[in-house]
């Protein structure tokens, strides 16, 4: 595979970038299976876009922290004393560990192995047993420090040098789901699973609704059914479609009062590529923080967000097993997805009009315009 299948998705990718819904097709199997695809996303996606990491209330308090790995980047954030949050390299200046893991309150952050230790800010406070010496001051030294933005709620760092900001690539998505007021919602279900599937297929089933009804009769389609999907524009950094919510579901919150009629009634599903996707709803909305482990594994950090603070607790147990099972069916298929794409005799097909998959080839044109520049160096 290699430089041929490199080549074949170029050439893929390429077509996307003027194709119409109405004849747009999927990508070959190596766009979903071939190692060097995904190295190519882990250096020129993930190491270089902003990527979501979890909410601001899971850092609510002055040396809260959580850790996060984006590709081989140990990344830890930690609110300062100051209130600030701000993401750092989470390997030691000694000799390499990790200073932190999982997620806690420490007003000093110290590294397991030699007990060496860092403030908020990101300065070394402690070396023990290493005194002063002409070579090495530690005022000098500190964890480097990653660029770091929240935007909705949502926490994003960014690996690269002086990325430009996040929010004005935005603006029009802000507009369509600024009355949802997601930055007031509070977590309330939080879980973290690994798929034995492609990091694509999670975001493409996610944020497709043809599948809705079909693969989910019991679980969304009483709720979300395919008919009442409606894909949106796209922007430069951004993609969706409408889920609208079926008349007949009771509904024991509406959400903001900002909201219109219409907004209650329904459902913005978007994804900032490459690692969210949301299901933006007035009540409570649904997210997924997606990071690639292997062409055939990822890691997902999921959760649900709720507005208001009168949630009865059945209410709340409702939504969140819901989730679990609508996951657990997603998760399911995808698992026999990878199989069949690791099938010598998978082919691509035509995609469902925008409605249905419009989100899918907009996802691939987001792709297309990052990647045509080393995929070109290929052909």
């Amino acid at each position: 595979m290699g430089e041929a299948v490199l080549r074949e998705l170029g050439e893929a990718l390429e077509r996307c970038q003027d194709q119409r819904y109405d004849r747009a097709w999927s990508m070959p199997r190596g766009f979903y299976i071939d190692p060097a695809v995904l190295a190519l996303e882990r250096e020129h996606l993930f190491l270089r876009e902003w990527v979501c990491v979890g909410r601001v209330e899971e850092l609510a308090r002055p040396g809260d922290y959580l850790t996060f790995q984006i590709c081989n980047e140990p990344v830890l954030l930690v609110r300062g004393e100051d209130g600030a949050i701000r993401a750092f390299s989470n390997v030691c200046r000694h000799r390499g560990a990790l200073v932190a893991g999982g997620k806690g309150n420490r007003r000093r952050l110290v590294c397991p192995y030699h007990h060496w230790s860092y403030d908020t800010l990101g300065r070394l406070v402690g070396t023990p047993g290493i005194g002063e010496r002409e070579d090495f001051d530690r005022r000098d030294c500190k964890l480097p420090e990653f660029a770091c933005e929240s935007w909705q709620g949502f926490l994003f760092v960014c690996c690269a040098d002086r990325p430009p900001p996040l929010a004005p690539r935005l603006a029009a998505l802000e507009a369509r789901i600024g009355h949802y007021h997601l930055e007031q919602m509070a977590l309330r279900y939080l879980a973290d699973e690994v798929w034995e599937t492609n990091w694509k297929c999670l975001v493409e089933n996610f944020m497709e609704g043809y599948h809705l009804t079909p693969l989910h009769p019991e679980t969304l389609h009483p709720v979300n059914p395919t008919r009442l999907c409606r894909h949106f524009e796209p922007g430069d950094a951004y993609f969706g479609y409408n889920a609208g919510f079926s008349p007949t579901l009771p509904r024991s919150q509406k959400g903001h009062p900002d909201l219109t009629d219409a907004e209650v009634d329904n459902c913005v599903m978007f994804a900032l590529p490459p690692g969210l996707v949301v299901g933006c709803a007035g009540d409570y909305s649904s997210f997924l923080c997606v990071q690639p482990e292997a062409t055939d594994r990822v890691r997902v950090k999921m959760g649900l967000i709720f507005f208001g603070a009168d949630w009865p607790q059945d209410k709340v147990e409702w939504a969140v097993d819901l989730f679990q099972r609508t996951m657990a069916e997603d998760k399911a298929v995808l698992l026999q997805l990878m199989r069949g794409l690791n099938s010598r005799h998978h082919g691509a097909g035509p995609l469902a009009p925008a409605d249905l998959e419009g989100p899918v080839l907009d996802f691939y044109k987001y792709l297309g315009a990052r990647l045509a520049a080393p995929l070109q160096e290929c052909r």
